[in-house]
């Protein structure tokens, strides 16, 4: 068997680490020495550092995601789509003209303690404003209700609420989110819908009731505007007397605003039987007097003359009977009134 053959290094000095001046003394290295020893006889693979145009790629990958994700951000935010956490003393609840008269004490208080024991599930719509703040669009309720709960708890927790930054076109959006907003969670009363449109047509927001009708209850049928219509002479006369108008169901309401189209005095004994009432009426007692003024036939008032019987006709305007004539007259005895008079005479 042939002897192994040992080799000496020409460099011996530069394997051992440590200079050697007598090259006898040194013995010779065996082959397998040269290589260290490794677990199973695998080496492990030597890292190599990576070349530059890797380290360029990774980093302009790397870029191009933070990009995107910044792009996407900012698209989130300027679409409205990005829930925020606003404080509450960022919001003016009274940038538009709210839809809602009043909200359900029960209803309010099942959604305060919704709130307390799962926190907001659904957020409010805000637009910006010119003064850095942000003004409500829809959520009055929700915005209305934390912040009830602050003032009662003074808990860090109720201070704030999430809000989507809507950036409507114009005006004439914003209110239809806010319509539309409490159409679909808790529905208005026909009053409170009549009240918006004649709102919104004083704000300017629209040209006329027509339009006002058509853009902010768009969505629904035709029988649905028109009744919204019936409701306007109701807001438009009674609304300033009216402690409960909300609670005005839909025949009560129809049947007002058909009884001040066609008789000019129901207005005025309407709101004299209203203004016996108080100042906070219950709302059973309000909706007895105006079924009442419509179940009570109006008789002429009669008054008696040295020369006969006068009765109003209307106010400002009479009619005196005597044995031999009749006269009319009053302040508001215009000269085409009195033409017509005359022409019927005649005939």
């Amino acid at each position: 068997m042939a002897k192994r053959k040992r080799l000496t290094p020409p460099r011996g000095d530069y394997l051992a680490g440590e200079p050697v001046t007598d090259t006898g003394s040194m013995s010779p290295l065996e082959t397998k020495a040269l290589f260290p020893t490794y677990p199973q006889g695998v080496a492990p693979k030597r890292r190599f550092p990576s070349p530059p145009i890797a380290h360029v790629a990774g980093d302009a990958a790397t870029s191009a995601a933070l990009a995107e994700v910044t792009a996407e951000l900012h698209s989130a935010r300027a679409e409205g789509r990005m829930v925020q956490s606003l404080h509450l003393d960022q919001i003016e609840s009274s940038y538009l003209v709210r839809d809602r008269l009043v909200a359900d004490d029960e209803d309010m208080a099942a959604l305060r303690a919704s709130l307390s024991a799962r926190g907001q599930q659904t957020p409010i719509e805000v637009v910006a404003t010119e003064q850095g703040g942000y003004g409500l669009i829809s959520g009055w309720r929700r915005l209305t209700a934390l912040t009830q709960l602050y003032k009662e708890t003074e808990n860090v927790r109720f201070s704030t609420v999430l809000a989507l930054v809507r950036r409507p076109v114009d005006a004439a959006d914003a209110y239809v989110a806010m319509v539309e907003e409490n159409e679909i969670r808790v529905g208005l009363s026909y009053f409170e819908r009549a009240r918006i449109v004649s709102r919104a047509v004083e704000e300017g927001v629209y040209v006329d009731t027509k339009s006002a009708l058509n853009g902010l209850f768009g969505n629904g049928s035709r029988a649905k505007r028109s009744k919204i219509k019936s409701f306007l002479p109701v807001v438009e006369q009674l609304g300033p007397y009216l402690s409960y108008p909300a609670a005005i169901g839909e025949r009560l309401g129809l049947a007002l605003s058909q009884k001040l189209q066609v008789d000019e005095a129901f207005k005025s004994d309407v709101v004299e039987a209203l203004s016996g009432l108080g100042s906070s009426p219950a709302p059973e007692v309000e909706q007895d007097i105006l079924a009442a003024a419509l179940e009570t036939p109006k008789a002429p008032k009669v008054v008696k003359q040295a020369g006969g019987k006068r009765e109003e006709l209307s106010p400002g305007l009479w009619l005196e009977r005597s044995a031999k004539t009749i006269t009319i007259g009053g302040a508001e005895l215009t000269p085409e009134i009195e033409e017509r008079i005359r022409a019927v005479l005649q005939l």
